[in-house]
């Protein structure tokens, strides 16, 4: 969502923003599919950039439609990879300097798995 309001002008941006969201909430694909046709149709002269690249990527971003509604809104974030990341950097710090690959691949296995 963030590459295609980038490529919004921001007087339309409040508006696209709340069309994309509800798209992204969608309960189907087919509910999904018709959001997007709408997007298209009211914004294709407004932000063509904007619609240059929902197009580009609407399949891709769509994937996670496959998943059981459950599990999409976790999934579908970001969040869990960038708290992995904060971790491995933390621990990382402590020990500055890798002897090798292996010991690397050990603190990346121990932070997996909830090791302290």
């Amino acid at each position: 969502m963030r590459n295609i309001l980038d490529n919004c002008p921001k007087r339309h941006q409040d508006e696209l923003k709340m069309k994309l969201r509800s798209m992204f909430d969608a309960i189907d694909m087919s509910t999904a599919r018709k959001l997007y046709s709408e997007i298209v149709t009211d914004f294709a002269a407004k932000a063509p950039k904007a619609i240059e690249c929902l197009e580009n990527g609407f399949e891709d971003a769509m994937a996670i439609m496959a998943i059981p509604e459950y599990y999409r809104r976790r999934l579908r974030s970001t969040n869990a990879v960038e708290r992995l990341n904060e971790e491995i950097r933390r621990r990382e710090r402590v020990i500055r300097i890798f002897p090798n690959s292996a010991s690397a691949l050990r603190l990346l296995g121990a932070v997996l798995t909830g090791a302290r």
